[in-house]
């Protein structure tokens, strides 16, 4: 054999086929279906794996899956003639008097401090009560809540004097009426033997004090002023601008209603932020604007 056959023939031998044999032929086949199914089997398990819940898990039962697509918010019927739950004297502190009495904001006697609130509870039960349900100095009447039942401020009042050393009692809820009136028949009879008296002159509303041409004031506002800013402006408690005032409104006036709106909003001398309420900025410029009508 010559040089050049050697070489052609080892040159044939290099690049022959791997498959040599039809049984090759079927298992490279084979392979080629089965070891991708294989691969593309063993990912979908290891996904799923991941995503599952673990073993003894209730998290794939009804109720878990109800727990879990139910609604954010709800919503629950309530009788508008049922009689309101009165909150305990802890609950009003907590969700009202905490903002000044927590930290004596305005010199408001800290909850606990005995040395503050020695003075106040030697006056009584009966004035403190008082001066928290209409408002005294930097503190508006029931703290700034108006939606507050008298008994609950009483009851507000009587747990933080408790908490300084007082022996106050925390009063009760009133009985039904319907209770009431068959406890007592017989002084009910007796009031209906009475003439008739005439009825008492209805007394002025805080609005009432000064005339003010309120045509373009939002509701909103008057309504503001006759539940909070009543308190201090209406008798110019602790140096406030007496309600229709002019002359202790004419400074204020003549500052402008931007500069009057932003210091009733983060409060200026014993007035604290927003006269103690949660009204809005709106609210509060049309309660502004309200007592600056009267003033002029």
């Amino acid at each position: 054999m010559s040089n050049t056959e050697q070489k052609t023939e080892e040159h044939n031998e290099g690049h022959s086929a791997m498959i040599k044999t039809p049984k090759q032929l079927l298992v490279t086949v084979a392979l080629a279906f089965l070891v991708p199914i294989a691969i593309i089997v063993m990912l979908v398990s290891l996904v799923t794996s991941t995503m599952g819940a673990g073993a003894g898990s209730a998290a794939l039962s009804p109720e878990a899956i109800a727990a879990r697509i139910q609604p954010v918010a709800g919503f629950k019927l309530v009788d508008a003639n049922a009689v309101k739950e009165l909150k305990t004297g802890q609950q009003v502190y907590e969700t009202t008097c905490t903002a000044c009495h927590g930290a004596g904001v305005a010199g408001a006697p800290k909850f606990g401090d005995k040395g503050a609130w020695g003075e106040l509870i030697n006056l009584g039960q009966d004035e403190l009560v008082k001066n928290a349900i209409h408002g005294i100095r930097a503190m508006p009447a029931k703290g700034g809540n108006p939606s507050l039942d008298d008994i609950e401020v009483a009851r507000a009042v009587a747990y933080m004097a408790n908490a300084a050393g007082a022996d106050f009692k925390e009063p009760e809820a009133p009985a039904p009426e319907g209770e009431e009136a068959d406890a007592k028949p017989e002084a009910t009879a007796a009031a209906d033997t009475k003439p008739a008296e005439a009825p008492a002159a209805e007394a002025p509303k805080a609005t009432e004090t000064a005339a003010a041409d309120d045509s373009k004031v939002d509701p909103a506002g008057i309504k503001l002023y006759d539940t909070i800013c009543f308190a201090c402006h209406a008798a110019g408690v602790a140096g406030a601008p007496k309600f229709g005032d002019q002359a202790a409104w004419k400074p204020y006036i003549e500052s402008g209603m931007d500069t009057m709106v932003q210091k009733a909003i983060h409060g200026v001398g014993a007035m604290p932020p927003r006269g103690g309420s949660q009204a809005s900025d709106d609210e509060i410029r049309a309660a502004i604007q309200h007592m600056v009508n009267a003033a002029k």
